[in-house]
Order: C-alpha cells, then sequence, then structure tokens
C-alpha cells in the first residue's frame, strides 16, 4: 500500500481510494453500521454511536440536509482525516457535509464535503463559517474533548442550531478525566461536561420555577429534549413553550394529583 502510494502520489492515491471505499459502501447507504466499518470511522465499533445516530438522524436520511461536524480526525498526521465525513456523504445523499479541524484537512475536501481549518473555541471563525453555509440541521462535536471546549463550544453554535435541530456531544467520558479538565472525584463539578449537559436539563421546566422574577434563558426557550447514552449527548432543539399544568400563582392550586382507592 505505501509503494502504491509513492507510485501514484499522496493526493491521486487518496482520491482513487476513497471512489474504491465508495462502491464497497454503495450497497449499504442505509445501515450506518456498515458505513462506519467501511469508512474506518470509530463511531462503530470502538464506540457504539451509529445505533444511536441511525435512531436520530433517521427522519434527515433524504433531505438537503447541513451537518457541521467539528474534527476531521487523523490529528496532525497530513494523509488521515475525514472518514466520517465520508460515511455521512454517503448515508445522507443530498446532504452538505462540513468540518472544522485544529490541522489542516483541505486535501480531504471533495464534492459535498468542505473542511476548515481552526479552533472549535474561535467566536470570530466560527461567525465567517456560518454565515457562508448557514444554519446546520446536524451539529457534531468530535473534535478536542477538552472538557472548557466542548462547553464554550456549544455555547457558541446552539445559538446557530437550525430550530428543529440535533447538537451532538461525542466523547462525554472526558468529563471523568483530569487531563481533559473532567473529574473522576467530584461528581458534582460544575465545570465538566456531564454536569454542564445535567443542569441544562432544569430548562425543561422553567415553567414551573416558582420564582415571579425568573426570566427565561435562551437554553430555556429553545432546548425541547436531552438524550444521554454512554458517552454520548443529544440536545434537540425547538420551542419550548409549554405552560405549567397548573396555575402557579395561586398556592392552593399547586397540589400532587392524587389517587383515592
Amino acid at each position: 500500500m505505501g509503494n502504491l502510494k509513492k507510485i501514484l502520489g499522496r493526493n491521486l492515491f487518496i482520491k482513487l481510494k476513497n471512489i474504491y471505499l465508495g462502491l464497497l459502501a454503495v450497497p449499504f447507504g442505509n445501515n450506518l453500521n456498515k458505513l462506519a466499518r467501511i469508512y474506518k470511522t470509530d463511531k462503530w465499533g470502538k464506540h457504539n454511536y451509529t445505533i444511536h445516530y441511525s435512531t436520530h438522524f433517521r427522519k434527515y436520511k433524504f433531505k438537503r440536509v447541513v451537518l457541521f461536524e467539528i474534527g476531521a480526525g487523523g490529528y496532525h498526521y497530513p494523509d488521515i482525516g475525514g472518514n466520517s465525513l465520508r460515511m455521512w456523504k454517503r448515508y445522507f445523499p443530498f446532504g452538505r457535509i462540513y468540518s472544522l479541524d485544529i490541522y489542516d484537512k483541505s486535501q480531504f475536501d471533495e464534492s459535498r464535503i468542505k473542511i476548515f481549518k481552526g479552533s472549535q473555541t474561535d467566536e470570530v471563525l466560527l461567525d465567517n463559517i456560518f454565515s457562508s453555509i448557514g444554519e446546520p440541521d446536524i451539529i457534531i462535536d468530535d473534535g478536542s474533548h477538552i472538557n472548557d471546549h466542548v462547553i464554550r463550544t456549544f455555547e457558541i453554535l446552539f445559538h446557530k442550531l437550525k430550530t428543529g435541530g440535533i447538537y451532538v456531544i461525542e466523547d462525554a467520558g472526558t468529563s471523568y478525566w483530569p487531563d481533559y479538565g473532567g473529574d473522576s472525584e467530584d461528581l458534582s463539578n460544575p465545570s465538566t461536561i456531564m454536569n454542564y449537559f445535567k443542569k441544562l436539563t432544569d430548562c425543561l421546566n422553567h415553567q414551573e420555577l416558582l420564582r415571579s422574577d425568573y426570566i427565561p434563558t435562551y437554553f430555556d426557550k429553545n432546548i425541547c429534549s436531552i438524550q444521554f447514552y454512554h458517552n454520548l449527548i443529544f440536545v434537540f432543539k425547538g420551542l419550548n413553550n409549554e405552560r405549567s399544568g397548573v396555575d402557579l400563582d395561586n398556592p392552593e392550586s399547586i397540589m400532587v394529583d392524587q389517587i383515592y382507592l
């Protein structure tokens, strides 16, 4: 394989390899597990992410979806990357796939795939990117996995996600790893990924707060569901305007339903 790459040159080798993998993937366009194996992305095998992606992304399958994934893969190695992006391209036949990586991975650009270079916490860069690509339907954070980065990126990008869209955080297990800013000792540490997103579950019930002075946040108004899996978090964006079932201004009306036998 190495000799063939030298003979053909890196760019031509990558192009021919992608064509070959694309042909292998043709019969499996609906099977994310199989596509992940063909394109050698760790979203299946090392992890079990594609099972959950299949459940939540099915509704976008034949739509002109815009997907933005942070992290193109391959770290600093110039010949490695773009695996999951090509999987998404095959799974969403009418989709546009965008990515951001701290390293230059533009050699993996192809039809319907474009990779930007830069930091996932660079707000100016992110503003410029989303000004050009529009509101995405799906955002996936598979970037640095550093707790501070994941939280800051969410705070920047959730506002840019289309209403009805899905924001995904992969590898949330770093929430417990000190080298990534996590904490395995204090499981209530508010600076970790898991505790940050667990706190956001209160947004779902902000209408129940007994505080007349409370002003709903953007997240209160726009997070309609949060789903946690092993190492994986899905945040669903939608209008969260369902009112309380009781009159919170009337204390006598605040009572739990009772069953009389």
